[in-house]
């Protein structure tokens, strides 16, 4: 369906990878609208319970592409850049309201936009030989998609500093040291450590991991009574439900049980 972005879904998990490998699956062109465009097709489709972002060849994605930026620049297309932007935003409010578990699979370079595209998933696996930059600040450009809010999150508010007014590089163990990925595995066996936990994550109570994905978000903004306000309300939906009551009686009986997909 796009020319950079492939989709595949497989058993419960879609699966999304940036296609620009020559680049290092660098944004240019349609790709922001047409990622956008895919994460709501599989937000929407009743087959898939867990996304999956990752890169296609050695990188996850490395930013915007600079070539990209400085023929927008050299005709002053500020109403392009504004639709670029536009984009971004729409691939980062899909993610954040989307309510299946995403994943980022990142196989290498995740710089600006990139990495904050692997910032705004639910859970994030590295390779050994990912990096992560905010590289904004090297082409003097102001951090997006979400990195703004993500990274302050993460971190402490001064190494966020550095990240963003030095933009260097660091690699996948400092990456795990700073939080900012859940674990990191050796090259040949992300892919198939993704499969695990994205099989793991399809295989949940769908609505249980839904309304906790949205606690943890909603929690970012909202007072302790206001939560305990929705975990009571989100309990009960949950308490209800024939899901709770097949897994209630399966862990009694000592069983496994695998929600239907």
């Amino acid at each position: 369906m796009y020319e950079n972005i492939k989709v595949a879904f497989d058993a419960g998990i879609a699966t999304i990878t940036l296609d620009r490998p020559e680049k290092l699956n660098a944004f240019a062109g349609h790709m922001r609208r047409d990622l956008a465009e895919a994460l709501e097709r599989a937000a929407t489709d009743t087959s898939a319970h867990v996304v999956v972002i990752t890169g296609a060849g050695r990188g996850f994605c490395a930013g915007a592409d600079v070539k990209f930026m400085e023929e927008l620049m050299e005709r002053d297309d500020v109403e392009e850049f504004k639709r670029l932007l536009g984009a971004g935003r729409r691939v980062l409010t899909t993610i954040r309201q989307m309510t299946k578990p995403v994943v980022a699979s990142v196989n290498g370079p995740a710089y600006g936009a990139g990495f904050n595209l692997a910032l705004a998933c639910d859970i994030r696996l590295a390779a050994e030989s990912a990096s992560f930059s905010q590289s904004f600040v090297k082409v003097g450009l102001h951090p997006d998609w979400g990195g703004s809010y993500y990274l302050p999150r993460a971190v402490p508010s001064n190494i966020a500093c550095e990240m963003f007014f030095l933009g260097d590089a660091f690699d996948a163990a400092q990456a795990l040291r700073f939080n900012l990925v859940n674990r990191v595995v050796p090259d040949a066996q992300l892919a198939a450590e993704t499969r695990k936990l994205a099989e793991r994550l399809r295989d949940a109570p769908h609505a249980a991991v839904a309304a906790a994905k949205h606690a943890v978000y909603m929690s970012e903004a909202e007072s302790l009574e206001r939560m305990l306000q929705y975990e009571t309300e989100a309990q009960l939906q949950c308490f209800q439900s024939r899901e709770a009551r097949a897994r209630v009686r399966a862990f009694l009986e000592r069983r496994e049980i695998r929600t239907k997909i």
